[in-house]
């Protein structure tokens, strides 16, 4: 795990997941969401995946991270980037259930709060097997405590 103090800009890391179609299931019964255009599917293909349920499972993966879990972190929002026409999170191809997704986190910015916490914006990019990124998503922003407990 990396202390706040230990965190520079350009820092990457890397992990890579898929959403099951009972996981997918669970989440869209979880948060609600109704959807014509994902419930009509043919029986045997695999499902589209809800561009919100990717950006759970990248935030979660985030957090399971070695170098993240056992800090006291908690998501707190999002900015659009001004050098992407503020702009926050783009899909631009489709994740199918049970694909492979590739996550690279890159740590964009870095800023003092007090003297307890900090924030620290990061930047989540997933692509497939073949390499094709399906979503860009920039300045997650995270408070941290700089010193993790112990």
């Amino acid at each position: 795990m990396r202390k706040f103090s230990e965190f520079r800009i350009g820092d990457a890391f890397y992990s890579t997941c898929s959403i099951s179609e009972k996981e997918l299931e669970e989440y869209l019964d979880f948060s609600r969401i109704r959807n014509a255009f994902l419930e009509s599917r043919q029986k045997g293909e695999q499902q589209i995946v809800s561009g919100r349920a990717i950006l759970a499972r990248m935030e979660g993966e985030f957090t399971r991270l070695s170098q993240i879990y056992g800090n006291h972190i908690i998501f707190v929002g999002t900015d659009g980037d001004p050098e992407w026409k503020n702009r926050n999170t783009r899909f631009l191809q489709l994740l199918h259930t049970d694909e492979v997704l590739k996550l690279k986190f890159t740590i964009s910015q870095i800023d003092d709060i007090d003297d307890e916490f900090g924030k620290i914006a990061v930047d989540f990019e997933g692509t497939n097997q073949d390499g094709e990124t399906i979503v860009v998503s920039k300045r997650n922003i995270y408070r941290i405590k700089k010193e993790p407990p112990r």
